[in-house]
């Protein structure tokens, strides 16, 4: 059993893990159904304006999860979603390899429905990639796909929470222009989702920096092998290195999408079905499909404060040993995020030098995340995929302060007599010592209190022209 988190969410085990947080599978004993429940581990001011950000995210869609509400408890605070079982396209791929182009046309026609909504709203993802695309444990049926994470969007217009020199997302899923420093926008959005179409039909992370020097140098290349034609050139428009020549809108794509998938070929009686798993597994002990079997405990630490991966009821006090500490994760997917924010290449000097490709990688690791995950360095193209965190960087760290009792007050210059001002002496009034000086028994000099009403000099001007008016409405009368 887990402890209840703010009177009304109660933790029952860790199901994944982010960049800022773990996240619990929770039942809110106020509607009575299970919650997938985000509970940030970090209080820093970068990581709760994030978390307002996020969980202020409300859009009402089929194909997108966002936060439904969030509560507080002394340090921690959580904003909870609906639990998705399905895994993510990432356990999808893992499972099956390169998928169907026909299933890929559902998954693609789904998120880009969820996209158009987001940006309907005003907003840039900023972080589309497999690992935030969640599925409904649909089995062999129509699968129904959930755009999540939304912990570094921003509307357009918002202040950007990073430095002008810093790119946010996850390596091998920005944009070129992202690369350059342009604005978060629509187009970088249908980017990656052009990139993840070629994800699902290929079944690995494509290379971004060999498809934009392949797309500068060819044009639109040709279709490669087992992606149909009419499908790759509605993956081939949305990844295209020039935000102009891309998709403007999600409908637009969306549209495009759905007269391609008429000429995909239908899949035939041989091939492999896929099925979409329940990835959550089976309930801790003390908690059934309707909730806890028994009352949790009210007191002790909360389950939040334990460490992720800690087994459900486990007393957080108790050592473990360093290997239990990690989320649990299906095996070979990883469970850290890997969205951090990463160095913009400098820009060109006068120097020769050899032309960068805008999407090379950061020439530093990025900052370690401030719970000293391992740092590792980022190469945004070429590197194959690592869990790890990274941070935006903080400013210098400001040293606590212990709280100090309130001392008594010290006398300051305007309690030391002024030369040529005799201090009022009031019988029975408080002393006050100047340093240095003798005894002088005094008083704080009164001042006359200031009558309610105007000043006098506009209470006679108002009163003389009251009396003109009095005495010309005499005259008025008499001469009726």
């Amino acid at each position: 059993m887990g402890e209840i988190f703010a009177g009304r969410y109660e933790l029952a085990d860790p199901i994944g893990r982010g960049g800022v947080g773990a996240v619990w599978r929770a039942w809110d004993h106020r509607r009575r159904r299970y919650v997938a429940a985000k509970v940030l581990q970090q209080s820093d001011a970068h990581t709760l304006l994030r978390f307002v950000r996020e969980q202020a995210l409300r859009i009402d869609h089929p194909h997108v999860l966002a936060p439904l509400s969030w509560a507080a408890d002394d340090d921690k605070v959580l904003f909870t979603m609906d639990l998705v079982g399905g895994g993510s396209l990432a356990h999808l791929i893992g499972d099956y390899g390169p998928l169907p182009p026909g299933y890929v046309c559902t998954l693609l026609d789904q998120l880009l429905s969820g996209l158009a909504a987001v940006h309907a709203e005003g907003v840039v993802h900023r972080d589309i990639k497999p690992a935030n695309i969640l599925l409904e444990a649909t089995g062999t049926k129509r699968p129904h796909l959930r755009l999540s994470d939304f912990g570094i969007s921003m509307r357009k217009g918002e202040p950007r929470l990073t430095e002008t020199d810093f790119v946010v997302g996850t390596p091998g899923y920005f944009a070129p222009e992202q690369m350059l420093g342009a604005e978060p926008d629509f187009p970088a959005d249908l980017y990656a989702i052009g990139l993840v179409a070629l994800y699902l039909l290929q079944g690995a992370k494509p290379d971004a920096k060999a498809l934009v020097e392949r797309f500068r140098a060819q044009g639109t290349p040709g279709a490669p092998q087992g992606i149909p034609e009419p499908l790759w050139q509605v993956v081939a428009t949305l990844l295209q290195p020039d935000p102009q020549a891309r998709f403007r809108t999600a409908t637009g794509a969306r549209k495009a999408l759905a007269s391609a998938a008429e000429m995909v070929p239908e899949p035939g009686p041989d091939d492999e079905l896929v099925e979409v798993f329940d990835q959550l597994g089976p309930l801790p002990p003390g908690f059934g499909p309707d909730g806890p079997v028994t009352a949790a405990p009210r007191s002790g630490r909360s389950a939040a404060d334990a460490p992720a991966g800690a087994p459900a009821g486990a007393d957080p006090s108790t050592p473990r040993h360093p290997s239990e500490l990690q989320a649990p994760s299906a095996p070979g997917h990883p469970s850290m995020s890997e969205t951090g924010s990463f160095h913009l290449a400098p820009p060109p000097q006068a120097s020769p030098a050899p032309p960068s490709s805008p999407l090379t990688g950061p020439s530093s690791p990025p900052t370690a995340d401030v719970d000293q995950a391992p740092t590792a360095a980022v190469q945004a193209d070429t590197a194959p995929t690592r869990p790890y965190t990274a941070q935006v960087p903080q400013g210098p760290a400001h040293p606590a302060h212990a709280y100090q009792s309130p001392q008594p007050l010290q006398p300051g210059p305007a309690d030391l007599p002024v030369p040529g001002y005799a201090p009022e002496y009031v019988p029975g009034a408080a002393h006050v010592t100047a340093p240095g000086s003798a005894q002088l028994p005094y008083a704080a000099p009164r001042h006359p209190a200031r009558r309610p009403g105007p000043p006098a000099k506009v209470t006679i001007s108002v009163l003389a022209v009251a009396l003109v008016c009095f005495a010309v409405g005499i005259w008025a009368l008499t001469q009726i």
